[in-house]
């Protein structure tokens, strides 16, 4: 393998697809899978039961598929599965799953995990992610597609971020977000809907129309809540605002916001 550096250590046991590059003093893991035209740069650690697909790019110091940072992990075998066509930038840590969370931590297509991101055991992440520098997510976190999570942020372990929202630089997010909103701060609450993701994503403007008026029936009325999520699940006939309200619905560690 002629991509593969000489001082590169690949443990016997390894599938390493011939195209793959591998960087000097990189050590790859007996149980490492890694498909077609990645490329992992100089001084990586992959270890554990990880596979990667293709056309990743892993850059220099990154650590994948160690073990989760959870005192109740005892050695039992548990994944790490990253898709296609991800960044993976400088000192990121992302580990495997534990017994707790499904055995599995795993990433979709097309994300990016910029500098000093960690990426704890059995989190779930689809596809079209951008995470920023020195973010912190804890274990169990699950993020749809199309989130972007700015800066230096914390997420707390069990939290859930809906498809298309996005999480403000430095904030510190201890609950649920739902699809297509913004939050930030310390503690994080909702501050409005994703206007620039949501027409980035939808030519046709009645969409974004029926989004706002389910935000605004759920958040900016004197209803309860869930009693308004209801009403539009029952009576809208747009898929987003109730995917929106689904979401409200489904909550399991609430959703922070303040009524004007």
């Amino acid at each position: 393998m002629s991509n593969i550096h000489k001082t590169a250590i690949i443990e016997d046991g390894a599938k390493i697809h011939e195209s793959v590059t591998i960087g000097a003093f990189t050590i790859i893991g007996a149980k490492v899978t890694i498909d077609e035209g990645t490329t992992v740069s100089s001084h990586c650690l992959i270890e554990g039961d990880t596979t990667i697909g293709k056309n990743n790019k892993i850059f220099s110091h990154s650590v994948l598929g160690t073990i989760p940072q959870d005192l109740k992990f005892d050695g039992e075998e548990t994944k790490l599965i990253i898709g296609n066509n991800n960044t993976i930038r400088e000192h990121t840590l992302v580990n495997t799953g534990t017994s707790g969370g499904g055995y599995i931590t795993s990433m979709g297509d097309n994300c990016l995990l910029m500098g000093h991101v960690h990426l704890g055991h059995d989190c779930i992440l689809q596809d079209n992610i951008v995470i920023a520098n020195s973010t912190a997510v804890a274990g169990h976190v699950e993020i749809a597609s199309n989130v972007v999570v700015g800066g230096m942020s914390a997420i707390h372990q069990f939290c859930n971020i809906g498809e298309g929202s996005m999480v403000g630089g430095g904030s510190i997010l201890v609950q649920d977000i739902p699809p297509f909103c913004i939050c930030e701060g310390n503690r994080a609450t909702l501050r409005s809907l994703n206007i620039n993701g949501l027409r980035r994503r939808f030519k046709d403007r009645s969409n974004i129309d029926e989004i706002k008026k389910a935000y605004k029936a759920i958040f900016d009325s004197s209803n309860p809540i869930k009693e308004s999520a209801q009403n539009i699940i029952d009576e809208s006939s747009n898929e987003y605002a109730k995917q929106l309200a689904n979401f409200v619905m489904e909550t399991k560690r609430g959703i922070p916001f303040t009524r004007k």
